[in-house]
């Protein structure tokens, strides 16, 4: 299938396993550059090199996303190789099961701070490149948004998510 992502630069969350590899896997299958970000070396760095070893390209950056720091670090990475993002897939995140129930307000932040400000982090130091690739971000949400037992949580990430998906600007 060619879906004409040819020599497209796509940042990918989470990219190092499960859902991340896949789709980190699939780009490079369509001729994209995937730049995989995970907090695992050496998953990602195998990733990297499975990759190049099928005549692709693809860069990986070990680092844990809590920071705006590290955020605009991964943007900077980027671009400092190749000069522009043509896409940003924002998928990590991990399931706490952080509740109403299970929960008190300091867990709460803690899990909106590992789940979603990254999020934005990201999406607000692409930007300038998204608008002049004309590209676009995609937001990942899991099936635990939909279950009972993380509504509370999850409708507000999701909600979240969908308010930061749409790429702003003319």
């Amino acid at each position: 299938m060619d879906l004409k992502l040819k020599d497209k630069i796509f940042i990918v969350t989470g990219g190092a396993k499960g859902i991340g590899a896949a789709i980190v896997r699939q780009l490079a299958e369509e001729g994209a550059i995937p730049v995989i970000v995970g907090r695992s070396v050496e998953e990602g760095a195998d990733l990297e090199k499975e990759i190049h070893n099928n005549g692709g390209e693809a860069l990986a950056i070990p680092i844990e996303l809590g920071t705006p720091e590290s955020c605009q670090f991964v943007i900077e990475q980027t671009l400092h190789k190749y000069n522009k993002i043509d896409g940003l897939v924002n998928n990590a995140g991990a399931n706490d099961s952080v509740g109403l129930e299970k929960g008190n307000p300091e867990a709460y932040l803690a899990s909106l701070h590992k789940n979603l400000h990254h999020y934005y982090y990201l999406a607000h130091y692409a930007l300038p490149s998204l608008k002049q690739t004309k590209g676009a971000i995609l937001n990942i949400s899991s099936k635990t948004a939909l279950t009972a037992r993380a509504i509370p949580r999850h409708i507000l990430l999701q909600k979240a998510h969908n308010f930061l998906s749409p790429a702003s600007g003319p």
